[in-house]
């Protein structure tokens, strides 16, 4: 999406908020982020049930969190900062899955939405589009593969990556606290590229320049 539709998009969910209408907004965020926050979490979980699963958990978190997003970022920002804690909540809960999430207040409304992005998703899912550097990613830790994701796939700020990979524990980030973090996720991602690239280099992906000449 180019950055004339973002600015537009997240000024009409913000439009529809405000004015109370939260069906309408949830409706609008879900069809304009909801096949690239499906994609995210597709590429962390990747069963096709737990990820819908998580998208499930997602939407329902929107839902409730919407009247009371305050707007201190972008809501594209809040919507990936909700879409990992509910990918985070689903891995701590992997062992206790007897714990269901409620039924979405509107159900049928939401749940059509929901079902409809997922279903439209994951034809660009097939294994045959993901390249062999997507699956060398795929070895790394998963707060590494989500670091790259979204700075990478989503090209989130720096800034945004530090509200969306703070979590839901704590005060959230401000003035230097985020700049503090926003700092030390370019360092890591750094890190992360040349890890990458030596995974690259090993697997034949690269050329190596030991062999040169």
């Amino acid at each position: 999406m180019e950055a004339d539709g973002r600015r537009e998009l997240e000024a009409t969910i913000r439009s529809r908020t405000e004015a109370g209408d939260l069906a309408g907004a949830a409706e609008v965020a879900l069809r304009g982020y909801g096949r690239e926050i499906y994609e995210f979490l597709a590429a962390m979980h990747r069963i096709d049930a737990d990820a819908a699963e998580v998208f499930s958990m997602f939407t329902e978190r929107l839902w409730r969190g919407l009247g009371g997003f305050g707007w201190g970022s972008s809501f594209r920002t809040w919507a990936y900062a909700v879409a990992r804690n509910a990918s985070l909540d689903f891995r701590r809960a992997e062992r206790r899955r007897a714990l269901r999430i409620a039924p979405l207040p509107e159900g049928s409304f939401l749940s059509a939405i929901e079902a409809e992005v997922r279903t439209a998703t994951r034809s660009y899912l097939q294994p045959e589009r993901r390249d062999r550097f997507a699956e060398l990613r795929a070895r790394l830790p998963a707060e590494d593969q989500e670091l790259l994701m979204l700075r990478v796939d989503r090209q989130l700020a720096w800034d945004e990556l530090a509200v969306v990979l703070h979590g839901d524990e704590g005060p959230p980030l401000e003035g230097e606290a985020k700049k503090r973090a926003a700092a030390r996720l370019r360092k890591r991602f750094q890190h992360l590229k040349e890890k990458l690239y030596e995974m690259g280099r090993r697997e034949g992906l690269v050329p190596d320049p030991d062999k040169d000449g």
